[in-house]
């Protein structure tokens, strides 16, 4: 639970960290957001966040383009051969849920490759908790993952800190090719600069 639990948000963190360097208009919205909510002379706190859906839009569009986990825990074992929409599939396969096909797959999203977090402002209430299948990083139903909450809740808060404190700049250029080992991570790690929003 711990390894799962930290890699995982790390990750997901870089990938976040990489769509704002990259996306500055974006990085500007969620800023403007935050300053309006909060304010300058306090932090973001947890109670914060329900307030802010532009934030919660960014990490719903990072998850859908780099879920960090893209293959699901929902394996099952196909006991005998057997086809499906034509496809054979031998006695002995596992067979897994790929979440990061169904994130990229254009008869399911418009525009599947650009990053727009808007579409999820236009889905007000598009929950990524599970019930909707074509966006659960987390899994759904009896295997889902138990620690979902505490994962975006972390996640949400720590992407808006890093955004009310910072404005992020690229130290070279981003690099966003991916690598699956244990979870889905930048090929190349984030190399970038954070300068303190009230010194600029």
């Amino acid at each position: 639970m711990v390894f799962r639990g930290t890699d995982t948000i790390a990750i997901l963190v870089e990938w976040l960290l990489a769509r704002m360097i990259l996306h500055q208009d974006v990085q500007e919205k969620a800023q403007e957001e935050i300053d309006t909510c909060v304010g300058h002379n306090r932090n973001v706190q947890d109670s914060d966040i329900q307030n802010l859906p532009y934030l919660q839009a960014i990490v719903k569009e990072v998850l859908r383009l780099h879920p960090p986990g893209p293959l699901l825990s929902w394996a099952r074992l196909a006991m005998h051969d057997t086809y499906i929409d034509k496809c054979f599939i031998p006695a002995g396969t596992t067979a897994m849920v790929n979440m990061w096909a169904i994130t990229h797959d254009p008869t399911i999203w418009e525009d599947p490759w650009a990053f727009k977090p808007e579409r999820f402002i236009d889905k007000e209430g598009f929950s990524i908790m599970g019930s909707d299948l074509r966006l659960a990083p987390f899994g759904s139903g009896r295997r889902v993952c138990p620690g979902r909450v505490l994962g975006l809740t972390t996640v949400h808060l720590w992407l808006a800190r890093l955004l009310q404190q910072f404005k992020w700049l690229p130290s070279k250029p981003v690099d966003l090719s991916e690598c699956l080992k244990l979870s889905l991570e930048m090929k190349k790690p984030l190399a970038c600069c954070a300068f303190n929003r009230s010194s600029t």
